[in-house]
């Protein structure tokens, strides 16, 4: 087999055998977690050592890399398809090695080469970049602010409460030794966003694509009230003197004294959710215990032993697509890519499994779902589902 400065050198130019490819992704899936880890660090100084990769690399190394990703099974025992987006867990880490390879060949090219390389011509989806960090901050008097790549330091000061950015995130410090009077900001992320805000209390809320919070600008009285529409995870300063309740879309009143919980309150879902991973809330008056989730339709069902990681996986940088159906998977992808789903018939019953990356361009998720059987047709952001 090839050593890997040399299979390396062989994707960038296009020289790579079909043989030769399926060889080294067998090889990495037989790597243990270390080795995988060990392997991505050595891939920067690789890529650098290529002579004339700006004049050789195309996007066919992409494409195998997404191609390698979308490698499925089937599973025989449901009656609906289940399609796993991952193989095994280490076919899982061995495709995100392979990802972080293409990413540091396609970023090497970028910054060395100021003219369009020879032959390569990027795909619409390709063009179509991840969602970022970003939102509009909406204060009182209706005045608007971009948040996508405003540095550290101080933004303005409202009612006593100084506002800033943080690495990335937004801070309010109230002044306690004044009584200001309460004003209403309002943060918002469009689809391809998501945002991270610190209140005047010290809680910390993360918020997801094409979502919103309404909150004050100092807290004060009996309660601490804010209101969403879309999902955030929280983590509430503890203040059992002045309750912490979330408002979901007035469908939920989610009452809250100190605890880390994530709410998805989307109007295009069946149900709104709220998972609870520690502390305690209640839902509409339901006491709700750690590990459980209440989904909110007409009443309240709640639901032990709720998947919390696949609840929260959008905060860590991943799709998580366990047990989820074709519509749940494609409402993901249209919130953080920026994209319209629409479907030219039925939507087609099939269900998903395992997980995959949210950095990479949309080109890598359309492979996946091509590799599962999902048909479609990409007109600019438009997104059209074929029947099976």
């Amino acid at each position: 087999m090839l050593n890997k400065n040399e299979i390396l050198s062989r994707y960038a130019q296009r020289q790579v055998t079909p043989e030769e490819e399926e060889a080294f992704s067998n090889w990495l899936q037989t790597l243990d977690q270390a080795q995988l880890e060990s392997l991505m660090d050595e891939f920067g100084t690789i890529v650098a050592a290529l002579p004339d990769l700006a004049d050789k690399a195309d996007q066919h190394l992409l494409q195998s890399i997404h191609e390698e990703i979308a490698m499925k099974e089937a599973d025989d025992e449901q009656q609906i398809p289940r399609i796993p987006f991952w193989r095994t867990w280490r076919a899982a880490a061995a495709a995100a090695i392979l990802l972080s390879l293409a990413a540091a060949v396609y970023l090497y090219t970028g910054r060395n080469s100021s003219r369009q390389l020879a032959g390569t011509r990027q795909s619409p989806a390709m063009q179509i970049a991840p969602g970022k960090s970003g939102a509009i901050l909406t204060l009182a008097d209706g005045s608007q602010m971009v948040l996508d790549s405003l540095s550290n330091g101080p933004l303005t000061t409202q009612n006593g409460a100084a506002v800033s950015m943080d690495n990335g995130r937004l801070v309010y410090n109230a002044d306690e030794t004044t009584t200001p009077e309460i004003v209403y900001n309002t943060m918002s992320t469009p689809r391809g966003r998501q945002f991270e805000l610190t209140l005047p209390d010290g809680t910390h809320v993360w918020l997801n694509a094409a979502s919103s919070i309404r909150y004050p600008t100092s807290f004060a009285g009996k309660e601490r009230k804010v209101e969403i529409d879309g999902e955030a995870f929280f983590e509430v300063t503890r203040n059992a003197q002045q309750p912490f309740i979330v408002n979901a879309r007035n469908k939920a009143e989610i009452e809250v004294l100190g605890t880390g919980f994530n709410v998805s309150a989307y109007a295009n879902d069946k149900s709104l959710n709220t998972t609870l991973l520690n502390g305690s809330i209640r839902v509409n008056g339901i006491i709700i215990k750690p590990g459980q989730q209440a989904q909110v339709t007409d009443a309240v069902r709640v639901v032990d032993n709720a998947d919390t990681d696949m609840v929260t996986a959008w905060q860590k940088g991943i799709f998580n697509f366990e047990g989820a159906s074709l519509k749940e998977v494609m409402n993901q992808i249209e919130r953080w890519y920026d994209i319209e789903v629409v479907y030219e018939k039925n939507v087609p019953a099939v269900m998903f499994g395992g997980e995959m990356t949210r950095n990479m361009s949309l080109d890598g998720v359309l492979i996946a779902l091509e590799k599962s059987g999902i048909h479609y047709r990409l007109e600019g952001r438009k997104l059209i589902v074929l029947p099976q």
